[in-house]
């Protein structure tokens, strides 16, 4: 497991459906070293912090492993490291083998997964195409954020150690597809509500799903 890449960004302007909107989805790699820190990458800055960033989404992470399938689903698409606004590019990690609560050493660095990456409109920026938000809703590829335990500086290349403890023993696949479900499964639902890990807003959102299944 490796990171493949960093990728940094400050918000920008562009016109999008006859408006102008500000987004710091468009991210260039950097060489490194990096300085992780507690709310962001040294130079990079969300650009609006009310629904974008914090302590538990300081980093956004996907894994390098979906872009084959996204370059055969949207052929023509010029798809570099970071097209999917992400911070870190990664080997050897999916949602389906993290759990939330994991901690991941990255060089010196600690962090920890706290949730799956929910799409807004941007990503339909990002890549000029706003079906895109549905079919990445659609794809359970969602990447995953984490929050900094231990600021520290990474460098692409760096070996990425999933540190032996899974607090929850709920994956980001599983909150994804929770989040998506029609009809979620209450047990499922539950050890979601029990994931400390978890943001708040996600187990609120889980406790309402399960008061509203009547289990």
């Amino acid at each position: 497991m490796r990171l493949v890449s960093i990728q940094v960004g400050h918000p920008r302007e562009v016109e999008w459906n006859g408006r102008r909107v500000l987004t710091s989805i468009f991210k260039d790699p950097v060489a490194g070293p990096v300085r992780v820190r507690e709310l962001n990458l040294e130079g990079d800055e969300q650009a609006d912090p009310s629904v974008h960033g914090g302590a538990e989404k300081a980093v956004y992470a996907y894994p390098s492993e979906h872009y084959s399938p996204w370059r055969r689903e949207l052929p023509g698409l010029d798809l570099p490291w970071g097209a999917f606004g992400e911070n870190l590019t990664t080997e050897g990690l999916t949602e389906r083998s993290l759990a939330i609560g994991d901690r991941l050493r990255v060089g010196s660095a600690e962090l920890r997964v706290t949730q799956p990456r929910m799409p807004c409109f941007k990503l339909g920026i990002r890549l000029g195409n706003p079906d895109v938000v549905e079919r990445f809703l659609e794809s359970g590829r969602s990447g995953f954020y984490l929050a900094v335990l231990r600021e520290a500086s990474i460098s692409p290349g760096d070996p990425i150690e999933v540190l032996p403890e899974s607090p929850s023993g709920v994956t980001v696949a599983e909150v994804f597809r929770l989040y998506t479900a029609k009809d979620p499964d209450p047990a499922l639902l539950r050890r979601a509500v029990d994931a400390t890990a978890l943001s708040e807003g996600w187990r609120e959102h889980f406790r309402k799903r399960l008061r509203q299944s009547g289990t």
